[in-house]
C-alpha cells in the first residue's frame, strides 16, 4: 500500500527566517515557492537528500508550538548524517544551538537535537552501519558438521 514517505508539513511564524534556516543553513533545495493570498500564506517545497520533501507553509496568527517536545502530534523531524561531529560544527558555526551528543542505549547510535526558527525540534542522527554481531562459536565448526569430508 505505501510506497515511501513522500514530505512533511511544517508551519512557521516567520516565512522569511524559515526560509533562510531551511535553505541557507540546513541547505535545503528549492522545488517550488507559491503565495497563495486567498489564505495569506506561502508554501515552499524543499527536497530532502535521498528524497522526501519539507513543505514549509506561513499562515498568519497561527498559534505557538504548546511544548517541547512532549506534545500531542509531530515530536521532531530526523535528520540522518554521517558525520555527526561534522554536522554540529558547521550548525554552531552558522550561530545554531545545538544539544551535547547523546548515545541511544538501546542501538548506540549517537544523535542530538536542535531547533528550527520556531522551536520545532530538529534532530540529527549518525547514520553508521550497524556493528555485526558477535559470534560466541567463531573459529569452530557448527555442531553436527564434519570438519572436513571424509577422502
Amino acid at each position: 500500500m505505501l510506497k515511501h514517505f513522500h514530505h512533511v508539513a511544517v508551519i512557521c511564524g516567520d516565512y522569511a527566517r524559515s526560509k533562510a534556516f531551511y535553505t541557507e543553513v540546513l541547505g535545503l533545495k528549492i522545488i517550488a515557492e507559491n503565495h497563495r493570498p486567498e489564505r495569506d500564506s506561502w508554501k515552499l517545497d524543499l527536497a530532502l537528500p535521498g528524497g522526501g520533501q519539507i513543505e514549509l507553509f506561513s499562515f498568519p496568527d497561527a498559534p505557538p508550538r504548546p511544548t517541547r517536545p512532549e506534545a500531542q502530534g509531530l515530536r521532531h523531524l530526523c535528520f540522518s548524517v554521517g558525520d555527526l561531529d561534522r554536522a554540529v560544527a558547521e550548525l554552531e558555526a552558522k550561530g545554531i544551538a545545538v544539544e551535547p551528543i547523546r548515545v541511544d542505549p538501546h542501538t548506540g547510535a549517537r544523535f542530538t537535537f536542535f531547533a528550527d526558527p520556531d522551536g520545532l525540534p530538529l534532530e540529527l542522527y549518525e547514520d553508521r552501519p550497524p556493528p555485526s554481531p558477535a559470534r560466541k562459536d567463531k573459529g569452530r565448526p557448527k555442531a553436527g558438521r564434519p570438519i572436513s569430508s571424509p577422502g
